[in-house]
């Protein structure tokens, strides 16, 4: 994603639209994108600096690690921000920081029934063993409670 220094006018730029995937190369990883990046930004130049804002939305199919099956997954990034030095005169490259907040907001452990609308086939065996030793579910029990029953 590239914008010409001249494009920004004083009171800035706003664009929207789509570009193609900046994460290309991430295919050996399990995640290929299933589509184009949406974007939709608001640039501007403040004493020699650059400043952008918007939303950043890049649809793509992860396998999930409990099943292992492919599922269909938008990297969201609601809070695109940015404010760096002009790197050049002419023509600015906002790619790299594009592709790193898109990294950043990818799970770290993607599971195809995280959005609730799927049931995931793979093991369930850890999320009952949980359940089942303390009486209660995992995420009702705060993430330290063993360290309160230790007698110091």
């Amino acid at each position: 994603m590239k914008v010409h220094r001249r494009q920004i006018q004083t009171d800035g730029l706003h664009l929207e639209g789509e570009e193609e995937c900046p994460i290309p190369d991430l295919a050996a990883e399990g995640i290929v994108c299933a589509g184009a990046l949406r974007y939709s930004l608001d640039l501007g130049i403040t004493a020699g600096d650059l400043w952008a804002n918007g939303t950043l939305a890049q649809p793509v199919t992860l396998e999930c690690v409990a099943c292992l099956e492919p599922f269909d997954y938008t990297i969201q990034v609601p809070a695109f921000a940015l404010h760096t030095e002009l790197p050049g005169p002419e023509l600015i490259d906002l790619t790299p920081f594009v592709r790193e907040d898109i990294l950043l907001s990818l799970p770290s452990h993607p599971h195809c029934d995280r959005d609730g609308k799927r049931l995931c086939p793979g093991p369930k065996a850890s999320r009952a063993a949980e359940t089942e030793t303390s009486g209660a579910p995992a995420a009702s029990q705060p993430a330290w409670s063993a360290l309160d029953k230790l007698d110091l």
